[in-house]
């Protein structure tokens, strides 16, 4: 089966394409560096040919709010035009849990906007909304750093594994489609703040992480259970000790 993966090259479409290519499936990964570009629409119809499924993990290079509500907009619509004259029975994209109870959010009222546009277009469909990944904890760390202190909301968090989200949307993308939501995460809860100064003192990182209820996170306050999937999320296998364990120490800047 011939599956294109948009942003097939970034950190879960790689990781997509090999496993799907593991299985014996045609994976062509589609990004600007292929000559595909989602908001141009250039290279679109040629990719997309004989393709039976979509697959959309594509990101914002901007998270500023108007520019990251241009990307998925955009690049939703001109994808879904295109797949509708390509005749491609599913369209899988990866969103965010939690997108609609943060609406203070600029990135996440546009992944909710790029959730709308899949909900109402002809193309069968399905949607992983995937909590945050481990991979992005020094970033989270990065932008809620002020000199030597971290500040991040004490409130629940269910993160997962790159490579767990690769595998739980390879599974969606060779199942029928659902028209609807699939919700995944990482198999331990923690507190937000916990998190952060677990991964940060594994890699012997100075700074100190303060429990503050009003810290933003992507431009929202969050509630208690904002980013934490329901009852029927489907939870990856690898804990966060074990992807601690594997992955590099970073090198703190000089």
């Amino acid at each position: 089966m011939k599956v294109v993966i948009i942003g097939g090259s970034g950190l879960i479409g790689s990781k997509l394409v090999a496993h799907l290519r593991e299985q014996g499936h045609e994976a062509v990964p589609a990004s600007p560096d292929s000559g595909v570009n989602t908001l141009t629409g250039e290279g679109l119809a040629e990719v997309l040919a004989g393709a039976a499924v979509v697959v959309d993990v594509s990101n914002s290079p901007s998270f500023e709010d108007a520019a990251v509500l241009k990307f998925f907009e955009t690049s939703t619509a001109n994808l879904l035009a295109a797949e509708a004259a390509a005749g491609v029975g599913h369209h899988v994209a990866l969103s965010v849990v939690g997108s609609d109870r943060a609406p203070d959010s600029g990135y996440l009222r546009a992944k909710i906007a790029q959730e709308k546009l899949i909900r109402t277009s002809s193309i069968p469909y399905s949607i992983v909304r995937a909590t945050q990944f481990f991979e992005f904890l020094k970033r989270i760390a990065d932008e809620a750093t002020d000199g030597n202190t971290v500040r991040i909301a004490p409130v629940l968090f269910q993160p997962i594994a790159a490579e767990d989200v690769a595998k739980a949307v390879g599974r969606v993308t060779l199942s029928a489609p659902v028209n609807g939501i699939v919700e995944i995460a990482g198999p331990q809860q923690f507190r937000f703040d916990e998190f952060i100064r677990l991964g940060l003192g594994a890699r012997q990182d100075p700074r100190v992480v303060i429990a503050d209820p009003h810290a933003r996170y992507f431009g929202a306050e969050m509630g208690e259970r904002t980013l934490v999937p329901g009852a029927d999320a489907k939870l990856g296998e690898i804990r966060f000790e074990e992807w601690l364990g594997q992955s590099a120490p970073q090198p703190m800047p000089a």
